[in-house]
């Protein structure tokens, strides 16, 4: 505040010495210099009562115009004894009073655009942050079939799974907090922390019963995001840890997953107010950065993405959107080793889930130290489309459905690369019906919803894959049945109940309860 009360006092201290030095230098007219220093005084003290200025930066304005005062009459004295005549312009009373006006005015315009005196404004730069987070709490119970085969029959084929056989119960929490923040008119930059771990992309829950110990927050997003709104406003850049950018369902992105890498998305800032919508994203991803070298002769891995579509707004009961989207996958799949050699090792995926066909990369002869790599190819072309219409204020019925494909799968290319026939089974679909409120905002909003998938084993990478259903990943198919309520403002219960089971293969058949409660801030 020390600059703008300086500004002010500038300002103000001008405007009396304008108007007291005029004054001084007509020695026959006292009364009017008498005037303008009541005007001058009683000008200060409304700015005191506007909560314009403090009452001690008002005194000490007062004092420093007089001082300042004091001293130009002494000057003008000293001038008078060396000069027999000394000619002062007269400034006529108005034009005084318009000066005074016009630095009032001024001062006031600023002082509110800066909040000078509003004990209770804040930092302007506090307004170029929001906020947001949310929590949730609640139980989930698994239930496996007893015709399931034992995890280790699994095991052997590579697949992640540690309990066929036996129910879990489990307490669980997630909590995420985060802000954006415009650093320009044209730039935001956003960071986000999450529970969960940081080796599990695809979840942000923190299973309690830990001994007590505390849970882990890792770095969710961060990223930039550009839009310049004179050059190219129709281009959204987006780089860092960032949301993901593509319109989809959790079918092929579960919903906890976020990209690292960049996206350009395309759309009209104008078509808000236009029936059709048409958007497009570009993004290029790192997934696994790898060092070569003589003894390292694995390859980067990255994922390509686009997407185009278009939104349909007929008016404010209905609209429709459709994408068609293509990831393609780069040096993904397992390079087999040459015998005890580990030159391929890091052609293993990171992070995996199970459904996707694997094979045994190790090639040592040790059959306790096996290293899996993926047998297939993926290309997936990727079909989503949602419509949405309002029954009655705020009811919806909300309707969405997803295809998705692998084109990129080779049957000649897995069986020279893994040595065996690997099935296609490169399709999946989704089809989700919801009745109610799209958002839980509100005490006594509702939703209801039932929904069938059906994604084999090779239709996508079973790691970025919805990690509830079937407790993730891929070779799956069956029904979730859900609810959700509003217990009051941005406060709600949701259950959901997932039945699933294999497509293909090994008998694995799970049924999923989770009942949460969630807040949002």
């Amino acid at each position: 505040m020390k600059r703008p009360l300086h500004h002010a006092m500038r300002q103000v201290t001008l405007a009396a010495l304008i108007t007291v030095g005029l004054s001084a230098a007509q020695a026959d007219e006292r009364e009017d210099l008498e005037t303008l220093k009541q005007t001058t005084i009683n000008l200060i003290q409304a700015l005191v009562q506007q909560g314009v200025l403090p009452a001690d930066k008002a005194d000490a304005l007062v004092k420093q115009a007089e001082a300042k005062a004091k001293a130009k009459a002494s000057v003008a004295e000293a001038k008078k004894t060396e000069q027999s005549t000394v000619r002062v312009q007269f400034v006529p009373e108005s034009v005084r009073k318009q000066i005074a006006d016009e630095v009032r005015e001024e001062v006031v315009a600023q002082a509110k655009a800066e909040r000078w005196g509003d004990v209770n404004a804040v930092p302007e730069w506090v307004d170029r942050f929001k906020f947001e987070g949310d929590l949730r709490l609640g139980l989930q119970r698994d239930m496996f079939s007893e015709s399931n085969a034992p995890e280790v029959f699994f095991q052997v084929q590579g697949q992640d799974i540690d309990n066929t056989t036996q129910d879990r119960d489990r307490a669980r929490l997630r909590a995420r907090f985060g802000f954006t923040a415009r650093v320009t008119p044209d730039i935001t930059a956003g960071l986000r922390l999450a529970t969960g771990s940081q080796f599990e992309p695809v979840s942000t829950n923190q299973t309690l019963g830990n001994s007590n110990n505390k849970s882990n927050f890792s770095l969710d997003r961060a990223f930039l995001k550009g839009r310049s709104q004179d050059f190219l406003p129709w281009l959204t850049t987006t780089a860092g840890r960032i949301p993901n950018p593509f319109f989809s369902t959790d079918l092929v992105w579960d919903d906890d997953l976020n990209f690292d890498g960049l996206a350009l998305q395309f759309e009209d800032p104008t078509s808000a107010a236009q029936v059709w919508r048409p958007f497009a994203t570009l993004g290029v991803f790192p997934l696994q950065e790898v060092q070569r070298s003589i003894s390292n002769d694995a390859k980067s891995k990255w994922l390509i993405g686009a997407q185009g579509g278009v939104e349909w707004v007929p008016s404010n009961d209905l609209r429709a959107k459709v994408g068609l989207g293509v990831y393609d996958y780069r040096n993904i799949s397992g390079v087999r080793n040459a015998f005890n050699s580990t030159t391929t090792n890091e052609t293993a995926p990171d992070y995996r889930q199970k459904g996707n066909t694997l094979f045994n990369i190790d090639n040592d002869g040790n059959p306790n130290t096996n290293l899996y790599g993926l047998a297939a190819d993926y290309q997936v072309l990727n079909l989503t489309g949602a419509v949405d219409f309002s029954l009655y204020n705020p009811v919806h019925l909300i309707v969405s459905g997803d295809y998705v494909r692998n084109i990129g799968f080779s049957s000649s290319k897995a069986l020279a690369r893994s040595g065996f026939n690997v099935k296609p089974e490169t399709t999946g679909y989704m089809v989700r019906v919801a009745v109610g409120m799209p958002t839980m905002l509100l005490k006594n909003d509702w939703q209801l919803s039932l929904a069938y998938r059906y994604l084999e084993a090779n239709a996508t990478v079973d790691a970025f894959t919805d990690s509830d259903f079937h407790l993730g990943g891929t070779n799956s198919k069956g029904f979730i049945v859900g609810a959700q309520y509003g217990l009051s403002r941005n406060t709600w219960l949701n259950a959901r109940w997932l039945s699933s089971r294999e497509i293909s293969g090994l008998p694995l058949s799970i049924n999923t309860l989770q009942v949460y409660l969630n807040a949002k801030f």
